[in-house]
């Protein structure tokens, strides 16, 4: 009875320990089971590109049908947010759908970009790509997890792909800097084959290098630096004023040597700027002169380097230099260089000797550097004295204004005898009229800003009329023109210029009745049958008509002048 009993005990404990054993397997299972779950995201993977269910065909265990409902759709727009290629083949997409998804968390788009990636590493190919795109329409694929592999080819490659870019990078430099170089040296090759200078322009020569260039104050040399192999043997002798021929403005003026050479004096000092070499005196003194033969030039040679540029002045006046102070200081940015005066060895890789200039105060945009013209320079001026007027106002565009005129008048040549006639009638066609005189001690600065102000100017042929280079744009100069056959001078010098600028000019010649020459003269003289037998020269025609005459304005032969202005400025 015992053993019997023995031996059921022993049956049922058997069967205890099978039981138990199935319970911890069931309990390992789902252990198991769970910790899958919760780790890998099956039902994420399953509904991804990579999973290739259709929606319709999923588990309701682990998907709800896809509703209407605000729910239904954020889930879905999360869903598609774990995986980004799911964008590209959803059409019609709205631009809040687009919004959310750029407001995805960092973190999971990090992690969803790792997923695509692995997934395309792990042999998804292009191909499989495609299907996956399919899957919508019930394509099959294997599902693919991620593993530590998968980060080590990612980064294998990254490196690669930065170490390839790397190259590519330096090669790119190196054969930008060879194509520099290239270049570089073409440019040089063409220098080193030009000529030092350019002797064929009319009106002034310059001279033009770039290399290694020692310029000598003391010696009134310019050496260009040739290598020892060189064959070149040039000596040029130039004065730096652009009056080419004019011996009785030339006369004066310090000679320059420019000259190519294997043996100079060692530099005292280095340049990293270009240098410009120019001539004062000459006519200076006369401000037409100051414009024509210098500061036009000037801004034709020198804008281009946007003051990194050094001038050097032979003959140099300090008075002007002060009087024109604010015109250099926004041309270059250094100090003046007075070459007589200076005992320096300067060394510049770049170096001009004198000034680009063509007709009488104008520029040639078809020659000049970058196609200056005399819109540029009238610009130019405007902005280096501050002026606050670029264009004219219409009539009427300002409530209670009146067109401002501006006479020029002058006290020792060719003045006008009956200015305050020509003001009154003036005043009654309706301007708001100022006198001003314009010589060689004027303040710029202020008379700069009274021609500024004004829209028409007028004045008897003279250096007066150089103001109009402040003149606003649309504004009319009025050239008067004394008798003695005089008119294609006056045009040249303040016609062409003017309408170069972009103002509006005017020329009226006065008749011989207007002519002070008439207190001088009888009437039946040849002065007033034939001017032109007296043009005989320059010098003997501005003593015959214009330090020897004075005008007497007829005032009603001169206002359908003044009325045709007005008639301009309403336009």
């Amino acid at each position: 009875m015992k053993a019997v009993e023995r031996a059921k005990l022993v049956r049922s404990l058997r069967q205890e320990s099978r039981r138990l054993r199935l319970l911890v397997l069931v309990i390992g299972f789902f252990l198991v089971t769970l910790t899958f779950v919760v780790v890998s995201k099956p039902d994420a993977l399953l509904f991804n590109l990579n999973g290739r269910l259709s929606v319709d065909q999923a588990p309701r265990s682990l998907l709800i049908r896809q509703t209407v409902d605000d729910d239904d759709a954020r889930t879905q727009r999360s869903a598609a947010a774990q995986d980004p290629k799911v964008v590209d083949d959803e059409e019609g997409t709205s631009e809040e759908e687009e919004e959310k998804r750029a407001l995805t968390s960092e973190p999971e788009q990090a992690k969803n970009e790792e997923k695509t990636t692995e997934s395309q590493l792990l042999g998804s190919g292009a191909g499989e790509e495609k299907k996956g795109k399919e899957g919508h329409h019930g394509g099959h694929h294997k599902m693919t997890l991620p593993t530590v592999s998968n980060y080590t080819i990612r980064d294998a490659e990254d490196d690669n792909a930065k170490q390839e870019e790397t190259k590519l990078g330096a090669v790119a430099d190196e054969s930008d800097a060879n194509g520099r170089s290239q270049l570089q040296a073409r440019n040089n090759a063409e220098w080193e084959r030009k000529p030092l200078c350019d002797f064929s322009n009319f009106r002034a020569n310059v001279c033009e290098m770039r290399g290694n260039i020692k310029i000598h104050p003391n010696a009134s040399s310019v050496m260009y630096m040739e290598p020892a192999s060189s064959k070149r043997n040039e000596v040029w002798k130039i004065k730096p004023y652009p009056r080419k021929g004019d011996e009785l403005c030339l006369g004066k003026l310090r000679e320059l040597t420019v000259k190519s050479s294997k043996v100079a004096p060692e530099c005292t000092k280095y340049h990293n700027v270009p240098a410009v070499v120019f001539a004062l005196t000459g006519y200076t003194g006369n401000l037409f002169h100051d414009f024509t033969d210098v500061l036009v030039p000037l801004f034709t040679t020198a804008s281009e380097f946007n003051g990194e540029v050094q001038f050097l002045i032979t003959d140099m006046a300090v008075w002007w230099t002060n009087k024109y102070h604010v015109v250099f200081e926004k041309l270059s940015k250094y100090p003046l260089i007075d070459f007589n005066k200076d005992g320096e060895v300067h060394c510049f890789k770049h170096a001009i000797v004198g000034l680009h200039a063509y007709m009488e105060f104008t520029i040639d945009s078809s020659k000049a550097p970058h196609n200056y013209s005399m819109v540029d320079f009238n610009r130019f001026m405007r902005r280096t004295y501050s002026l606050p007027r670029d264009t004219v106002s219409a009539l009427g565009e300002i409530p209670k204004s009146k067109p401002r005129l501006l006479i020029i008048s002058r006290q020792r040549t060719r003045m006008f005898l009956n200015l305050p006639e020509i003001v009154k009638m003036a005043e009654e066609l309706g301007f708001e009229v100022v006198v001003e005189e314009a010589n060689v001690s004027s303040d710029l600065s202020h008379f700069s800003k009274v021609v500024n102000s004004v829209d028409v100017m007028m004045g008897v042929h003279g250096a007066g009329l150089t103001n109009c280079v402040f003149l606003p744009d649309k504004a009319t100069l009025i050239q008067i023109v004394p008798w003695g056959g005089i008119e294609g001078v006056c045009r040249i010098d303040f016609g062409n210029p003017s309408e170069q600028m972009g103002l509006r000019y005017k020329q009226y010649s006065i008749a011989v009745h207007e002519s002070s020459l008439t207190d001088q003269y009888p009437l039946d003289h040849e002065i007033f049958k034939n001017p032109l037998a007296f043009h005989k020269g320059f010098e003997f025609i501005r003593q015959t008509f214009m330090d020897k005459q004075n005008v007497r304005l007829d005032c009603n032969r001169f206002r359908p002048v003044l009325l045709e202005t007005l008639d301009q400025l309403n336009q």
